[in-house]
């Protein structure tokens, strides 16, 4: 699907033709010209044929959660992968990838093994909720449900493709699009200072992540060589400017990884590093990909009641799509066959 042909093909078209075909995709969610009959006949042959909304994805859905993954195979035949959460409450979340493959080479992320292909487009972006969207709409016996919450969490570092991403956040927030709120969506970093520094900046409202998984120098530039370019130092200086700006809560991931990160020590000290108001750090029980093995539940449990009792806000995520490799840093953007 490419979205950006369809301007091409109404340049010389009245304005309200525009208004006309974006309706058409972003709310009555067709996949074929022929069915949004507001627009000539000689035109939707012409957007059937240079602008096709069929897109092209392989579903995989979990047995035991209401998680499902789907690869998508893109105009040049690259694969990436998105996930859809279904929330008990109603709500829908998609994780959308911001790159085919990455390249920050994170140890524990399967995704990085893939090296790096491309940024993605815009609409290539965007054609993941849409596609998610039309799920939804279309479960059979089901009311239609729509996706309430966007999460930039799933392939690639999303602010080394900013500008598209934040382009693509504008189309997800606009009200004749898809309508979802800013604060309902989420960008996670693995800790890039200057695009944060951009970032805070921006005028939307739309919350910040963190990918953090170590409390220390040492471990963190083991884990995540983003870390040797940018020390923690200067990351929680850029993430304390942020809330200072914006006064919006920060999320800290933290990968629980067994004998990696998960002592008292290191507890200890990812409590004095994040002591701090509007600061949250989410535990999320590491999914194996490899060498890496998850923290035990009593594990995880102890590290949890430390940062407690220290003052600390803490969650622990839910697990959702260990069993379809769609939990986080498993999305390896298999062959779509």
């Amino acid at each position: 699907m490419n979205l950006d042909n369809l301007k091409i093909i109404l340049a010389n078209e009245p304005k309200f033709r525009f208004k006309q075909a974006y309706k058409a995709i972003f709310v009555d969610l067709i996949s074929d010209w022929n069915d949004n009959t507001t627009l000539p006949l000689t035109l939707r042959e012409s957007l059937n044929s240079e602008c096709q909304l069929k897109i092209k994805a392989k579903i995989s859905g979990s047995k035991n959660t209401d998680t499902v993954k789907a690869l998508i195979c893109l105009d040049d035949l690259s694969v990436i992968e998105t996930v859809l959460l279904k929330h008990r409450d109603g709500r829908a979340t998609v994780c959308v990838s911001s790159q085919v493959g990455c390249p920050m080479r994170c140890s524990f992320c399967a995704t990085g093994k893939l090296g790096y292909k491309r940024n993605l487009e815009v609409t290539e972006i965007v054609e993941q909720v849409l596609f998610w969207q039309r799920y939804l709409n279309n479960d059979t016996g089901k009311r239609p449900v729509r996706v309430t919450n966007v999460v930039f969490m799933g392939m690639g570092e999303p602010f080394l493709n900013y500008n598209n991403v934040m382009e693509s956040i504008r189309t997800l927030n606009n009200k004749e699009r898809f309508n979802i709120g800013a604060r309902h969506i989420s960008v996670s970093t693995c800790g890039l200072v200057p695009q944060i520094n951009k970032f805070t900046k921006e005028k939307m409202q739309v919350n910040l992540a963190i990918s953090l998984h170590a409390p220390n120098d040492k471990l963190r530039s083991e884990l995540m060589p983003v870390n040797t370019k940018y020390s923690l130092d200067e990351l929680m200086s850029a993430i304390r400017n942020y809330v200072d700006e914006k006064s919006r809560q920060v999320m800290f991931e933290y990968l629980m990884i067994d004998g990696v990160n998960d002592s008292e020590y290191h507890a200890k000290q990812l409590a004095k590093l994040i002591n701090r108001p509007l600061y949250m750090v989410n535990l999320i029980r590491y999914n194996p990909t490899g060498k890496f093995r998850s923290s035990t539940p009593v594990a995880i449990k102890k590290f949890m009641n430390i940062l407690m009792r220290a003052g600390v806000r803490v969650t622990q995520r839910q697990t959702f799509g260990t069993d379809i490799n769609a939990a986080c840093g498993q999305l390896v953007g298999e062959k779509n066959n």
